[in-house]
């Protein structure tokens, strides 16, 4: 049986409500400074034109914290978006996408792979990183679910992706595909600041400027 999600309390229709989850061992126990929520808030403010609220989860390396985290973003608070850090690789605590498949009801495995093809231009190292994205549906609610890297620098490579020295995209980052994602599963319209990111929508799917 699925969980039946209140619809969430927007403070604007298009209002985003994202989810952020930092997933370390090490930062959850104040060991160092978690520097991957900062990174992430940081990215969505530049980034977005549109209005968000953040949730955010600094937690430890453990499949079952991990997915239970994911649960209670989207199905309590309503998340539409929800950005994890941390935890891809291959060691044995390594356990974050295992984590985030146990809750989906989709894989969206061409987010995945387009991470590791903008890391791959930086370092040969990507193909041990094991990042997927998901979508985990309730009832009456729906919500994309993506894993990022634990570096601030490849969080932003991969989302924004790769231009040249006069900016022009050489590879697209994977959040040009995100606020369309969002809409086909009956999310708010997000907008992005090009000169970061550049939303794609077919054009049927683009909404005409308020005047």
């Amino acid at each position: 049986m699925r969980t039946i999600v209140t619809a969430p309390k927007r403070n604007h229709p298009d209002e985003l409500i994202v989810g952020l989850v930092s997933i370390s061992d090490r930062a959850s126990q104040g060991v160092y400074e978690d520097k991957g929520l900062p990174s992430l808030q940081d990215w969505l403010g530049e980034a977005l034109t549109t209005p968000f609220r953040a949730e955010t989860r600094l937690i430890q390396d453990d499949a079952a914290t991990i997915s239970a985290t994911l649960i209670e973003l989207v199905d309590t608070h309503g998340c539409d978006l929800v950005l994890t850090t941390g935890g891809t690789g291959p060691s044995r605590r390594d356990v974050t996408p295992e984590a985030t498949l146990a809750v989906a009801t989709k894989p969206m495995p061409g987010f995945g792979e387009q991470m590791r093809q903008i890391s791959l231009n930086f370092v040969p190292t990507a193909i041990l990183s094991r990042q997927v994205a998901v979508i985990r549906e309730t009832d009456d609610h729906a919500a994309l679910i993506i894993n990022l890297p634990g570096q601030p620098k490849s969080i932003r490579e991969t989302l924004e992706g790769l231009k040249d020295a006069d900016g022009k995209q050489k590879v697209p980052g994977i959040f040009a595909a995100v606020p369309y994602c969002i809409d086909l599963i009956g999310g708010p319209y997000i907008e992005t600041r090009p000169g970061v990111v550049a939303a794609f929508r077919p054009k049927s799917a683009i909404r005409p400027p308020k005047n």
